[in-house]
């Protein structure tokens, strides 16, 4: 999340309140969280008033939907080592290279991503811009990556040459890796996972708890002690969460920044997710397993979905052993291990 930069319309706790009465609420997830939780902050703070009058008003309406584009086959948490590239040419650039586990791709109609701008560079952040793209566009093909659950949601790029205007660059040539790591706090920090989330699923495996203990004792052999405190450790980790979040806008709104911090609530909130789902599916038993796209009147609703879901945590948005390697050189001041 930007320091110090103003932003129309709700505050960040503001947005924090409404997070928790959407998911309380039940409300279906939400196809653009790419370009409001990851792109609209990083024009905020790094793009020109143009681009914020052109690209936001149609991403909050829900009327551009925005893929990441950043992993490669050999660049995923080394996103540095990337080779796609960006080459200068009248009037813009020339994308070209290959992008893969490209976020909501499948049926995205732009995206946004990282180049390689300058080959001579003297170190591999460095010669990186950041550039907006359409799918559309002549030269790009997109093949979808098959998900578990059978729902469209990655895709592989492939850009031949691919025309981007001047004025999809966001901040400068060769900026693109001090704009991503912005994208990246908020990644891991408090938008693309607020507390909400949390607090909701903690509040359903209480009410499942409760209707299911027993039969998960006696079908899975699972101690209902044991089961009691699983279910009590999420909903206090969902509460941590919640605080750390509380403080964090607070800070955030007051001018500061959450830095190195934004890999702490990763690694939090992506174990917390897990942790949670598999409380829920021991609390299950057999039916559990079963998807909720499944045709059976026992299938467990979004639980056995949210755990497939849950599992991936851990490694997009910077592996949790880069996260910790993170904290541990920048927060607790570590030396740094061999690499």
């Amino acid at each position: 999340m930007a320091r110090g930069v103003r932003r129309p319309g709700a505050s960040l706790v503001e947005w924090l309140l409404f997070e928790e009465e959407y998911y309380a609420a039940g409300a279906p997830g939400r196809v653009s969280q790419n370009g409001i939780s990851l792109l609209a902050p990083t024009l905020f703070e790094h793009g020109s008033a143009e681009q914020r009058a052109r690209i936001l008003p149609p991403m909050a309406r829900g009327e551009t939907i925005w893929a990441q584009a950043w992993s490669e086959p050999e660049s995923g948490s080394d996103l540095a080592s990337l080779r796609s590239t960006a080459r200068r040419t009248d009037g813009g650039w020339r994308l070209s290279g290959q992008k893969t586990w490209s976020s909501r791709a499948a049926f995205a109609d732009r995206a946004f991503g990282l180049f390689r701008s300058d080959p001579a560079a003297d170190a591999p952040h460095r010669g990186l811009t950041y550039l907006m793209f359409a799918l559309d566009a002549p030269g790009v093909t997109v093949r979808p990556i098959g998900r578990l659950d059978g729902k469209p949601a990655f895709a592989e790029l492939f850009l031949d040459e691919v025309f981007v205007p001047d004025e999809d660059l966001i901040g400068e040539p060769g900026q693109g890796w001090r704009i991503a790591m912005s994208t990246a706090g908020n990644e891991r920090g408090l938008t693309l996972r607020s507390p909400g989330r949390f607090t909701a699923a903690a509040r359903r495996l209480v009410a499942l708890w409760r209707e299911r203990a027993g039969e998960a004792e006696s079908d899975a052999g699972i101690e209902a002690a044991s089961l009691r405190d699983r279910v009590a450790d999420a909903v206090i980790g969902a509460r941590a969460y919640e605080l750390f979040a509380c403080a964090g806008a607070s800070r955030l709104a007051a001018g500061g920044s959450l830095g190195a911090e934004s890999s702490l609530n990763k690694v939090f909130w992506s174990e917390l997710d897990i942790a949670l789902h598999e409380t829920a599916l021991d609390l299950l038993g057999p039916h559990g397993e079963l998807s909720d796209a499944a045709d059976d009147p026992d299938a467990p609703g979004p639980w056995s979905d949210g755990y497939t879901f849950a599992l991936a945590g851990p490694i997009y948005a910077g592996t949790n052993e880069i996260q910790r390697d993170i904290i541990a050189e920048r927060l607790l001041g570590l030396p740094k291990g061999r690499r």
